[in-house]
This record gives C-alpha cells, sequence and structure tokens, in this order.
C-alpha cells in the first residue's frame, strides 16, 4: 500500500526485522554464554569419564571374584582379565564363564585397563592410566586404580 504524502509516494509499512546493531548485541551476548558455560560443561565431561572408568573397574572386581569363587584363584598377569572371556588352560573344568557380558571395554579414554596379579596392596589390581594414556598424571590424566 502506498501512500502519497507532500507529493512522494512512500511505504505504509515500515520495512520488519533486526538491524546489524541489533544482531551484533545478540551474537556478543551468545559468545559470553558460551565462554561462560562451556569450560564448565566440559569440565563435568571429564568428572563423568573417571566415574564411568571407577564403575567399569567395579564390574571387573565383582567378576573376579565371581571366578575366583569358581576356579579357586584369581587370573594370573599373564592371562589377564581374558581369563573372564575365555577359559585358560589352567583353569580347567571349574571355569563357568564367560563372567562378563560384552567383553571387557577399554577405559573410557580408549585405553585398555592393566592387570596385575597380585597388586601391590591387595590379591589382584586393576588400573587406568587415565586421559594421557600415561602412569601418573593429575586431574583427567591421573590413574585410576582398584586399590
Amino acid at each position: 500500500m502506498e501512500v502519497v504524502k507532500n507529493g512522494r509516494k512512500t511505504s505504509a509499512h515500515k520495512a520488519a526485522g533486526f538491524t546489524l546493531l541489533e544482531l551484533l548485541v545478540v551474537i556478543v551476548i551468545i559468545g559470553l554464554l558460551a565462554a561462560y558455560v562451556g569450560p564448565k560443561y566440559f569440565a563435568q565431561l571429564g568428572k563423568s569419564e573417571v566415574t564411568i572408568a571407577k564403575a567399569q573397574i567395579e564390574a571387573f572386581e565383582k567378576s573376579l571374584d565371581t571366578y575366583r569363587l569358581d576356579v579357586g584363584r584369581y587370573p594370573t598377569t599373564e592371562e589377564g582379565l581374558g581369563a573372564l572371556i575365555t577359559a585358560p588352560a589352567t583353569a580347567g573344568a571349574k571355569w563357568n564363564g564367560p563372567y562378563l557380558k560384552k567383553g571387557i571395554p577399554p577405559d573410557p579414554w580408549g585405553h585398555p585397563y592393566q592387570y596385575k596379579a597380585p597388586g601391590t596392596k591387595s590379591e589382584f589390581e586393576i588400573t587406568s592410566l587415565g586421559r594421557d594414556g600415561q602412569s601418573g598424571g593429575t586431574g583427567e590424566d591421573a590413574d585410576i586404580s582398584s586399590q
């Protein structure tokens, strides 16, 4: 619809939309929120991976206890956690597995769990080397052990 005003034709409707300045303000606000929330989110993600590793180690411990009840001993370091899936030759007819339904998962960072029998403080030790896959470390890179 056009309106004639002072001899000029003008549009009766103003163009609807946002100005460039309004869009820039919104983008800056979103950026500030992302800068604040992002690190907190990724810190929680790291904590959840540590929690998953601890839960998996506990599940291994329960399976190893069941293995010990059946066979009479824990698997040796050489047999490793694989003894929970397939019967080692030394287990004999007492082996009543598999003791894990879905195999041996890697730790949350994709590294294999380390198994040692005897452990430093108990009959066995299960360790995840953390995010970096190296011994030692701090935070998410710290080792997670059954002991």
